[in-house]
C-alpha cells in the first residue's frame, strides 16, 4: 500500500474508545436502563464518590450537564457574578470565558508562557498586585491545564492567597495530571472537569464534573445544579437546571478504571514522536518541571502550518488546530474584552502555528510508527 491507499489516521476517534471496552460500556447502559431512574440516580452518586475519591481523599465531586457549567457552578456557589472579574487566558477553549460571563462576571485575559501554552504566573502576579482600571474587584482566577500540562500553580495560589481571590482550576483537558506530586484539580479551592468525548476521561455524550475540599461549598453547588433544591421542588436559592444523566454516569464509571493505563498510553505514544522529532524541523513539546504531563493533546508550532499540516495529510495522517482563533479576537469578543498588560501578543502568536498530532490511547503501534515516519519526512 502507498500513502495514499492507506487508511487515513484522525487526530481524535471517540469511537475507538467505545469499541475497545465495547461489551462493559453496553453492560452498564442496560444496567442504567434497567433501572428505571434515570436524572441523579444511584449512578451518578456512585460516580461521584469514585471521582472524589481517585482525586485524593477529602475531595467532593459533583457531576453536571458538561465542563462549561461546572465552571460556571463554581462561580454560582462561590458567589461570583456581577460586580466580579475574573482572570483567565485567550489560550482556552472559548467555554472558559462562556462561563465566566454565563454568570454575569466580567472576564480578564491574560498572556501565556510559549514554550508550555500555560497562563503566565508573572502577568498574573502583576495584575492581582495592580489590576487595570475601569474593572470590576477581581475574585477569582481561572489557570487552563491545557492540553493536558499542569500550569505553574504554586506561585498563582499564593498571590490569590494574598489578595483574597478564589483559584479555581479549568482541567477540561488534564484528568489525571499531576504537579509536583499532587494531582490536578486538588490544588485550588476549586476544579472543573469536562466529559467531553474526546477527553481522557469522555462520555458518550456531553458531561461534566467538580471537585473541591469543602464539603459545604459542594453541598451548595449540588443543590445550585437542581434549581436550588435542598427540599425536591422548593428552590432556597435560585439555582439552574444542569444535571449528568444516569447513562452517562454509567459509562463514566467504567472509563474511569481505565483512565491512569490511559493515560500513560498517551505519554508512550508521545514519547514515540518525540523520538521521531529529534533533529528535524520540529521542536517536541516541552515539559515543566515537576509535571507529569497526560497528553490529552501533542501540539507542535509551524511557521507554515498549512504545509506542514498538508503534507503529512498526503500521507493520511490527520491534524487539528486547538485552538485557530484567541478569544479575545473573536467576534463574540473582539473589542469587547479586557485584556492584561501583555496583550495577549504570545497567545496570538501561537494561535497562527499550533497544530495537533494524532493523540488518543486506542492508537495501534502501526499506526504511532505511521506518524512517526510522517514526521521523519518532513526533516528530508
Amino acid at each position: 500500500m502507498n500513502a495514499s491507499t492507506l487508511p487515513v489516521i484522525p487526530q481524535a476517534d471517540p469511537g475507538a474508545g467505545y469499541r475497545a471496552h465495547k461489551d462493559a460500556i453496553d453492560a452498564a447502559v442496560a444496567r442504567a436502563l434497567g433501572s428505571g431512574w434515570y436524572i441523579l440516580g444511584k449512578e451518578g452518586e456512585a460516580f461521584e464518590r469514585e471521582y472524589g475519591a481517585w482525586l485524593g481523599e477529602g475531595m467532593h465531586a459533583v457531576g453536571c450537564a458538561n465542563g462549561t457549567d461546572a465552571l460556571a457552578l463554581i462561580l454560582r456557589g462561590l458567589d461570583i457574578g456581577p460586580g466580579s472579574t475574573v482572570v483567565t487566558v485567550s489560550h482556552t477553549a472559548v467555554a472558559t470565558v462562556a462561563a465566566i460571563e454565563m454568570v454575569g462576571a466580567t472576564p480578564l485575559l491574560v498572556d501565556i508562557v510559549p514554550e508550555h501554552y500555560t497562563m503566565d504566573a508573572e502577568e498574573l502576579v502583576a495584575v492581582l498586585e495592580d489590576p487595570p482600571p475601569g474593572l470590576p474587584p477581581i475574585r477569582a482566577v481561572i489557570p487552563v491545564h491545557i492540553y493536558g500540562q499542569p500550569c505553574d500553580l504554586a506561585p498563582m495560589r499564593a498571590a490569590c492567597d494574598r489578595e483574597g481571590v478564589f483559584l479555581i482550576e479549568d482541567c477540561a483537558q488534564a484528568h489525571g495530571a499531576r504537579l509536583d506530586g499532587r494531582m490536578v484539580g486538588t490544588i485550588g479551592h476549586a476544579s472543573a472537569f469536562s466529559l467531553y468525548p474526546t477527553k481522557n476521561l469522555g462520555a458518550l455524550g456531553d458531561g461534566g464534573v467538580l471537585a473541591t475540599p469543602d464539603a459545604a461549598l459542594a453541598k451548595r453547588i449540588a443543590a445550585i445544579r437542581q434549581y436550588g433544591w435542598h427540599e425536591r421542588y422548593i428552590s432556597a436559592e435560585v439555582g439552574v437546571n444542569s444535571r449528568l444523566d444516569e447513562l452517562q454516569a454509567a459509562i463514566l464509571r467504567v472509563r474511569l478504571p481505565l483512565l491512569d493505563a490511559g493515560n500513560a498510553r498517551r505519554r508512550e505514544v508521545a514519547a514515540a514522536y518525540d523520538a521521531a522529532l529529534a533533529g528535524g524541523p520540529f521542536a517536541a513539546p516541552l515539559r515543566r518541571e515537576g509535571v507529569e504531563h497526560v497528553f490529552h493533546q501533542y501540539v507542535l508550532r509551524s511557521d507554515d502550518r498549512a504545509a506542514t499540516q498538508a503534507a503529512l495529510k498526503a500521507q493520511g495522517i490527520g491534524t487539528g488546530i486547538h485552538y485557530p482563533v484567541p478569544v479575545h479576537l473573536q467576534g463574540a469578543y473582539k473589542d469587547r474584552v479586557a485584556l492584561g498588560p501583555a496583550g495577549c501578543g504570545e497567545t496570538a502568536r501561537a494561535a497562527g502555528e499550533v497544530f495537533s498530532l494524532p493523540m488518543y490511547p486506542e492508537l495501534t503501534d502501526g499506526q504511532v510508527k505511521r506518524v512517526c515516519d510522517g514526521l521523519r519526512s518532513l526533516a528530508r
